[in-house]
C-alpha cells in the first residue's frame, strides 16, 4: 500500500490529518444532499483509511446552504464550506481544494450522478503509481445532442492541444494526490482543464471507467453557451502548456517576423521610389509595410513585458519552475 495512504483509525479527530477528502461542489442540489452525503459515507467508511467530506455550497438559492450548515454541525465526518455568492464550479472546486485537509483529494458532483462506490477504484489505481486518476464515464446518461456530442467534440480538441488523451474531461469523479492539487491555480473554466494543468506540472495522469447515472433532481446547469468559454480557457491552457516560462519565445517570433516583413516591404518600395521614381504615396502595401512594421515592434516588447511578468510572478511566489518527484540516494536518507 502506498505510504500516502496508511491507515488511520475512523472517525478522525478534530486536529488530525484525514487519509481522503471528498471535495463536492453544490448549487442547488437541496433535493440530493441528504442522499448524496451518506452515499459517500457509506461508500469510504469500511475502507482503511480516514476521511473527511467537504461540500462547497456555491451560493445556492434553493435552501442547500442551510441544510448543509445542519447537516455539517450533526455529522463528524463533514465540513461545510459557504461561499458569498455563485462564483462558478471552477471557484468552487478550489475553495473545496483550499480547505481539504487530506493527503488524497476525491472530487465529484453533488447531482448524485457520480456514483461514490467508484472511489475505492480510483483509490487503488492511484496506489499504482499515479498523481491524479480521472474517471470515464464510459455509458453516460445526458443528452445526446446538448451535452454529449459538445463534450466528445471538446474532449477530442483538448486532447490535441494539451497533449493529455483521455476520454472524459468533463467528468468530476477524480482523485488527486494533494501536493498537485496545491501547485494548481484555478480560474475561468479552468476545472476541466485540471488532468492538462497536472501534466503540465509534472504529474502522471490515468483514467479509468466509471459509472454515471441519469439526474434524479433539478436540471444541469451547463448548456452550448459553455463551449465558448471552454474554447478560450483551451488557448489559455496551450500558451501555459508552451510558453508559462518563455512568452518572449512566441511574442519575440512573430514580433521578429512581422519585423522583417515590414522591413523587407519598406526597402521594396524605397527601391522603387528612389531607384525607379515610381509614385508608392497610394499603394496598398504601403500601408502593409507600415502595419506589419508597428505590430511586430508592439508584440516584441509584449514579449518583454510578459517575460518581466513571469519573472516578477515566480519570484514574489517563490514558485519554482520545475517540480521534484522524489530524492533518492544516501545524502537524501542522512
Amino acid at each position: 500500500m502506498d505510504a500516502s495512504l496508511a491507515p488511520e483509525l475512523t472517525p478522525l479527530s478534530a486536529d488530525a490529518q484525514p487519509d481522503l477528502s471528498i471535495v463536492v461542489p453544490l448549487y442547488n442540489e437541496v433535493e440530493s444532499l441528504p442522499k448524496l452525503i451518506e452515499a459517500i459515507a457509506a461508500a469510504v467508511v469500511d475502507l482503511p483509511h480516514s476521511y473527511e467530506i467537504v461540500c462547497v455550497d456555491d451560493g445556492s438559492q434553493d435552501g442547500s446552504a442551510e441544510l448543509l450548515g445542519e447537516l455539517a454541525r450533526s455529522r463528524t465526518d463533514l465540513r461545510g464550506v459557504l461561499l458569498r455568492r455563485n462564483y462558478g464550479q471552477t471557484a468552487a472546486m478550489a475553495a473545496g481544494f483550499q480547505h481539504a485537509r487530506g493527503r488524497i483529494i476525491i472530487t465529484m458532483d453533488g447531482d448524485l450522478q457520480n456514483d461514490p462506490a467508484d472511489i475505492p477504484e480510483l483509490l487503488a489505481k492511484l496506489e499504482e503509481g499515479y498523481d491524479l486518476v480521472s474517471g470515464w464515464r464510459k455509458k453516460r446518461q445526458d443528452a445526446a445532442l446538448t451535452r454529449l456530442l459538445p463534450s466528445r467534440i471538446a474532449n477530442a480538441l483538448i486532447g490535441q492541444v494539451t497533449g493529455v488523451h483521455i476520454h472524459d474531461y468533463g467528468c468530476s469523479l477524480k482523485a488527486y494526490r494533494a501536493e498537485i492539487v496545491q501547485d494548481l491555480n484555478l480560474y475561468g473554466e479552468l476545472h476541466r482543464f485540471l488532468p492538462a494543468l497536472a501534466f503540465i506540472e509534472g504529474a502522471r495522469v490515468a483514467e479509468i471507467p466509471v459509472r454515471h447515472h441519469a439526474r434524479r433532481y433539478g436540471h444541469s446547469k451547463y448548456g452550448l453557451s459553455r463551449t465558448f468559454r471552454v474554447l478560450m480557457d483551451l488557448v489559455t491552457v496551450f500558451f501555459f502548456k508552451k510558453f508559462l516560462t518563455r512568452p518572449m519565445h512566441v511574442f519575440g517570433f512573430f514580433g521578429i517576423l512581422c519585423t522583417l516583413l515590414g522591413s523587407a516591404l519598406g526597402l521594396y518600395l524605397s527601391i522603387l521610389k528612389l531607384g525607379f521614381g515610381q509614385s508608392i504615396g497610394d499603394r496598398p502595401l504601403l500601408i502593409l509595410a507600415v502595419l506589419l512594421f508597428l505590430t511586430g515592434v508592439q508584440l516584441f516588447s509584449f514579449g518583454l513585458l510578459a517575460e518581466l511578468l513571469m519573472r516578477t510572478y515566480h519570484e514574489s511566489q517563490k514558485r519554482p519552475i520545475y517540480r521534484v518527484r522524489d530524492v533518492v540516494g544516501p545524502a537524501a536518507r542522512s
